[in-house]
């Protein structure tokens, strides 16, 4: 029941000045900073986060074309692959541009409690009281769409403990992970 998960603040919440409202929320709701540190992510780095694989690209270009479709827009991509390409060129570029908090959070359910915390993908689909619905509502796909970029939404959340196993291990050494006991342990 005790998960981790990785967070990434990007470097939009770092210019922003968000750094210490997010990571109060978390706090606040009892789950555990076991981990902590400021990171400019290089090329490399970068594109092992955004690992590139047939099924994600998959997902995601169907998500795109069926977005696309709804609002009548004629879909420019040929097939996954090329999408996902895509959008792992505009991802590594985006997380490289600056300085990120990568942070490792601790407590149980902690992966499903932080994806309902930080909001959809899209920040303008996200509801207030959600992170990326507070601090990042105006930013859509549409916008990204029409600069040719992807989505600016302030943070990355780990979405399951398959992935959040993976970018820890990318993001932390094991020396750097820590582990004490807070008040509400004790009901764990």
């Amino acid at each position: 029941m005790i998960e981790k998960t990785l967070i990434l603040l990007k470097h939009d919440s770092v210019f922003r000045g968000l750094i210490g409202k997010i990571i109060t929320r978390f706090e606040e709701t009892g789950l555990k900073i076991v981990a902590i540190k400021m990171v400019w992510p290089d090329e490399h780095l970068a594109k092992n986060h955004y690992f590139l694989d047939a099924q994600w690209a998959q997902n995601v270009f169907d998500k795109t074309k069926a977005g696309y479709e709804k609002d009548n827009k004629p879909f420019p991509y040929k097939n996954a692959m090329q999408l996902g390409e895509q959008i792992q060129k505009w991802n590594i570029q985006f997380l490289s541009e600056g300085p990120v908090v990568a942070i490792i959070i601790e407590g149980p359910h902690a992966i499903e409690i932080v994806r309902k915390m930080v909001g959809s993908t899209e920040p303008k689909s996200s509801p207030p009281g959600t992170i990326r619905g507070d601090f990042a509502m105006i930013e859509s796909y549409a916008i990204a769409d029409k600069n040719a970029r992807v989505l600016r939404n302030l943070i990355h959340a780990s979405d399951s403990q398959i992935s959040a196993e993976r970018e820890i291990a990318l993001w932390f050494q094991s020396n750097e992970i820590h582990s004490y006991k807070k008040e509400l342990d004790k009901h764990f």
